[in-house]
């Protein structure tokens, strides 16, 4: 069976049509827990359009690799921010949210759906308005955090900041070390002063999915095994002839290990190893981030995909 594929399960038609059609639903879920295959069938049940929550799934390069929709199944509802940025262009959260802004004010019934929590959060808790960082900053942060190491640009953080973020992802850390010297004020000042937010979450249905890790680990395993054999190494040989690591497109879980082998450092067998490795590491830091910043959340098995009640007018069908 296709990874996000959903299993027969005769109450999922049930309880799909019972999400009250008219307010947005917002489904966060770790990489492979099968968050757009749901997405899909809440689309074709209720008209919805789906909507792209995954930074990465925005870049045209990356579709087998990023488990972006495929052909087949954007042609069953209207997908929208999926592959429209060529693999060199920056893509920021705020940006993300004046595009879903302008998607969000056609009326059209959405389900949004990603993995990444920044979003989401941006989305319902509001984005502060930072200036724009210049491409001289992100070199010069970009070369410092070679020179000193991610610790090192942690302590360059000030405190409120650092005890804020996730200080274990690079981006975080690298986004914020450039916020403070562009500025002059930490993120967490700045995001102190965020408005008011684009969708409210009380006035959207949220679900974030928790799968078990040991399920989890098994369908991130079987699915970059999947896209080995449609055809992801030939996406990483696309991308060798301007290959950049520190563009956010090289990002993508599986493209480091993919170009690495294919420049002849590592066999294939060994970047596969270290693929699935890094996809049970970035699940286990979106796991994380939904279970600290997502605690309002309905919470949703992906196994079991049992009525979720997480609309308090509806019942279980």
């Amino acid at each position: 069976m296709p990874i996000d594929v959903l299993p027969t399960d005769p109450q999922i038609p049930k309880w799909l049509h019972a999400v009250p059609p008219t307010r947005p639903v917002l489904i966060a879920g770790p990489t492979a827990s099968g968050k757009s295959g749901l997405a899909l069938a809440l689309a074709r049940a209720q008209g919805r359009a789906v909507v792209n929550a995954d930074a990465l799934q925005v870049y045209s390069n990356w579709r087998i690799l990023t488990a972006r929709p495929s052909i087949e199944e954007t042609a069953q509802a209207p997908h929208f921010l999926y592959g429209h940025l060529a693999a060199t262009q920056s893509y920021s959260v705020g940006q993300w949210l004046r595009d879903l802004a302008d998607i969000l004010a056609s009326k059209q019934p959405v389900v949004i759906v990603g993995g990444t929590g920044l979003y989401f959060s941006a989305l319902t808790q509001g984005l502060v308005n930072i200036p724009a960082i210049s491409p001289e900053l992100r070199a010069q942060s970009t070369a410092r955090h070679a020179e000193i190491g991610l610790a090192g640009m942690v302590a360059d953080l000030d405190a409120p900041t650092a005890a804020q973020i996730d200080t274990a992802n690079p981006a975080r850390v690298l986004r914020a070390w450039e916020v403070l010297q562009a500025t002059g004020r930490g993120l967490a000042a700045w995001q102190a002063d965020t408005g008011a937010p684009l969708l409210a979450l009380a006035a959207s249905c949220a679900l974030v999915l928790q799968p078990r890790p040991d399920w989890l680990a098994a369908r991130i395993d079987a699915r970059f095994d999947h896209m080995i054999t449609n055809g992801a190494l030939d996406e990483a040989r696309a991308a060798l002839h301007n290959w950049d690591p520190s563009q956010p497109s090289a990002k993508a879980i599986g493209a480091p290990e993919l170009v690495a082998h294919l420049r002849g450092d590592i066999s294939l067998p060994e970047a596969i190893t270290r693929a699935k490795l890094a996809s049970r590491q970035y699940a286990k830091r979106q796991r994380t981030w939904f279970r600290s910043r997502m605690k309002a959340w309905h919470p949703l098995d992906p196994e079991t995909l049992t009525w979720p009640q997480f609309c308090p007018q509806n019942s279980a069908p």
